[in-house]
């Protein structure tokens, strides 16, 4: 059997021709993509109920579990399960998957700097400083432009605070301004939240409430699955002006007073005593402002949150939640899963 040795011009040629499709198709992809998600977020919006429901009462400090809610949280269709990867809409989430992998890859990264766009995915549970650093990386942004995008300008549609800052994808063209980019995540904010947060639930609980406890639950929850409970604990505590005592806290409050490292630094002991109105150690309620910027699955939460006794949660190695009614009941579950207390 002979084998035929191909020009070496020929295979140079043959590799050029591919790498040129590739790089066609690599550019191609993520805007295909980012349409039919775009066509699945305008779907998802059009089945979302008119006003968010809310089952939660914190003036009469009571949690009145409704069926009716219940079962349009679990719906298929509902912006709840859609967060959980639960929703009916399977190819459209495969769309949108495929779609945050490449946009995220650094070879797509590479190719898109020289062709032209690019896409920024801001994730549930940043805090605004990330999304500003997120937004600047893609748009080499100098630190006056990333703190433009963070201060709202006074025609904004929308005041920019931890909290609104819309997680998604956002297809962006070279240049884009900090002022462009503040109005594009306004508008998600306003079409994801705003439109559905009618005067009722307003004035049940007002809109910064709910997203200072979305935000404690998007940070605090193992996923969508257990974020109703979550938020039934952390209102159950408030009912009773019991401290929050949430790590995430914490962690917000220490990058708030250390420069570099990470955006939600490990707590140490220590921290528990750090001199900070966001540390929920030594302080009752809630923090004065959200800690991130939470997923519109965790607003739900809290507005709807599980009626249940536990007062005391934690998450085990296999990321399984479990709580307790009492504290002896919290570590004992603790010993039983780590071999110590807290």
């Amino acid at each position: 059997m002979s084998f035929k040795i191909q020009h070496p011009l020929r295979l140079v040629g043959f590799a050029g021709g591919f790498v040129l499709i590739f790089t066609c198709v690599a550019l191609l992809l993520p805007t295909l993509l980012a349409r039919s998600i775009e066509y699945e977020h305008e779907r998802a919006l059009s089945q979302m109920a008119e006003q968010f429901p809310v089952t939660v009462d914190p003036r009469n400090r009571v949690i009145t579990e409704n069926a009716q809610v219940n079962a349009y949280l679990e719906n298929a269709d509902s912006p709840f399960q859609a967060a959980a990867g639960n929703a009916s809409g399977g190819l459209g989430k495969v769309f949108e998957w495929a779609a945050l992998s490449v946009a995220t890859a650094p070879w797509y990264q590479s190719i898109a700097a020289v062709g032209g766009g690019r896409f920024v995915v801001i994730t549930p549970g940043m805090r605004k400083e990330q999304v500003a650093s997120t937004f600047g990386s893609a748009l080499a942004w100098n630190a006056k432009q990333k703190k433009e995008f963070l201060t709202a300008s006074t025609s904004a549609s929308l005041p920019l605070f931890e909290g609104s800052f819309a997680p998604g994808m956002y297809p962006l063209a070279p240049g884009t301004t900090p002022a462009s980019v503040q109005a594009m995540v306004n508008d998600r904010f306003y079409q994801d939240v705003l439109s559905h947060y009618g005067t009722t639930t307003h004035d049940i609980v007002p809109l910064a409430q709910a997203l200072t406890v979305a935000s404690l639950i998007e940070r605090e929850a193992g996923g969508p699955d257990d974020m109703r409970l979550v938020s039934g604990i952390i209102w159950n505590r408030l009912f009773i002006n019991m401290r929050l005592q949430i790590d995430a806290t914490l962690q917000y409050a220490k990058a708030n007073s250390t420069t570099g490292g990470s955006w939600w630094p490990r707590p140490a002991p220590a921290d528990r005593f750090r001199t900070s109105p966001y540390n929920t150690y030594l302080h009752a309620g809630l923090p004065p402002t959200p800690i991130s910027n939470p997923s519109v699955a965790a607003i739900l939460a809290a507005l709807n949150p599980r009626n249940t006794s536990c007062l005391f949660y934690f998450h085990d190695n296999a990321k399984q939640f479990h709580c307790s009614d009492t504290y002896a009941g919290h570590v004992a579950l603790l010993k039983k899963y780590f071999g110590r207390g807290k």
